[in-house]
């Protein structure tokens, strides 16, 4: 492995820097949440067209820019840094991985470089706000997390044709037939502006069932709220939910018998599907790590800056050793967090095919290093967050200020992809780092088990970075 970056790497990331921090200060930050879209639909344009930035890890044959992870994850550490409102995450972290693994050539041609010119955005729903699931992060994504032919869930079922009648093998699609969905999905990344919704969904009923992927082509004209039922989609309401973190607009789902698309060719695979999603979750949660890393190290540098001017007893209350011992400590979990997510993206994208090349999911990861990169700096930025509001002192208890954009974010994050405690626990598992047999029944990977390994604070202290 070769640590050092490229001089291209090095590129991306001070461009993207100097471009945020004039254009996304927490100002900038707070006026773009309290929009329809929650976040600047020019600066997205800008970011897309100048840096290709949704494109960033898409192959150059489908408009992008024929980089990998750790690209990605270099320029998620910049957004991270200014808590920039976007949908980067749920388009080019989450759907287009997706895409690019199970669909079509017909399907890759005809979003991709759509998505990579930031001319479409596109998300991934999960029902059930299952999310880390899906992604194989906290637990197996080979069980009924979609519905499972049970009542709830996102349930698909095939049209029939005018004149059919016999329906293909196993629920598949026959040629020049359709898909209908129906369910809801809560916690959707930007779900209610994407152009495309990559939906789970279960198919085949209790006793053949399967959990596959369909496309869902919403309105476009992106970048505008929607509420009640979208033009040109039968059946499908979108509302933006209430989030403590409105940098990360999440959205409820509703689907009454709307059409889909399956995502890929033939009747569909569950094996492929569930492979896709595992892969996809690697890059994710590198991605995601290295956002929370640049948040991380933002308000860190702030809370320094703070305590050097900050007075009290005549001297800055930088110079008092128990605040020295805080921020210290907080340095030393903020670059292992760091070294963390940047070996889960490299990780993620060493088996890449050849930039511009073949299309495909990226080469199998090392087991659980993404859980275990995300469960890092998840929790230093939770910590760094909360000491900055304490250091912060009077101002930083007032719900105004940039500091608690911050704790918001650690704390939403941790909800949308955590807990912490199952990210490791799934990493130790994964890693094969305890004998087989060593869960009680019910625990993470027992069908009907709440996904927690019993003794897992134990496990987690074993297995931190």
């Amino acid at each position: 492995m070769d640590a050092a970056f490229t001089e291209e790497q090095h590129e991306i990331r001070r461009t993207l820097r100097e471009l945020l921090l004039k254009r996304c200060g927490p100002d900038e930050v707070k006026a773009a949440v309290r929009t329809p879209a929650g976040y600047d639909t020019q600066l997205w344009q800008q970011l897309a067209g100048r840096l290709g930035l949704p494109g960033l890890a898409l192959p150059t044959a489908y408009g992008g820019v024929g980089c990998g992870p750790t690209e990605l994850a270099l320029a998620c550490e910049e957004t991270g840094r200014a808590v920039l409102p976007s949908p980067l995450m749920a388009t080019a972290a989450l759907a287009a991985p997706l895409i690019l693994a199970l669909g079509s050539e017909r399907q890759r041609t005809a979003l991709l470089p759509a998505l990579a010119a930031g001319e479409l955005t596109a998300t991934l729903a999960v029902p059930g706000g299952r999310l880390a699931t899906a992604l194989a992060l906290t637990g197996p994504n080979d069980g009924g997390w979609a519905g499972g032919g049970r009542a709830g869930g996102i349930q698909a079922r095939r049209a029939p044709q005018e004149g059919e009648a016999v329906p293909s093998k196993n629920g598949g699609r026959p040629a020049g037939g359709g898909w209908r969905l129906y369910g809801e999905a809560g916690q959707v990344l930007n779900g209610h502006t994407a152009e495309v919704l990559v939906v789970a969904a279960h198919t085949g009923g209790f006793a053949k069932g399967r959990t596959l992927l369909f496309l869902v082509r919403a309105a476009a004209g992106g970048g505008e709220a929607r509420s009640g039922a979208e033009p040109g989609v039968p059946g499908l309401l979108r509302t933006r939910q209430t989030a403590l973190d409105e940098t990360r607009p999440q959205a409820r789902l509703e689907l009454r018998d709307v059409p889909a698309e399956l995502l890929g060719e033939g009747d569909g695979d569950e094996a492929a599907v569930a492979g896709a999603l595992a892969a996809t979750g690697v890059t994710a949660a590198a991605a995601l790590a290295a956002e929370a890393v640049g948040a991380a190290d933002a308000v860190l540098a702030r809370t320094v800056a703070h305590v050097q001017q900050r007075e009290q007893f005549g001297r800055p209350i930088g110079s008092f050793q128990a605040v020295q011992h805080r921020l210290a400590d907080l340095y030393v979990r903020l670059q292992a967090a760091r070294s963390a997510a940047y070996y889960a993206a490299w990780s993620a994208g060493r088996g890449q095919s050849a930039p511009g090349g073949a299309a495909g999911p990226y080469g199998a990861a090392e087991p659980g290093v993404g859980a275990l990169a995300l469960a890092q700096a998840l929790e230093s930025l939770r910590a760094v967050a909360a000491e900055a509001v304490q250091l912060h002192g009077g101002i930083g208890f007032t719900w105004e200020h940039e500091a608690h954009l911050y704790f918001k974010r650690a704390a939403c994050d941790e909800l949308l992809l955590g807990p912490v405690h199952r990210l490791r626990a799934r990493a130790a598992e994964e890693a094969g780092l305890f004998p087989d047999g060593a869960e009680e029944p019910g625990g993470a990977g027992k069908p009907g088990g709440s996904g927690e390994p019993a003794g897992a604070p134990g496990r987690a202290a074993a297995v931190e970075v």
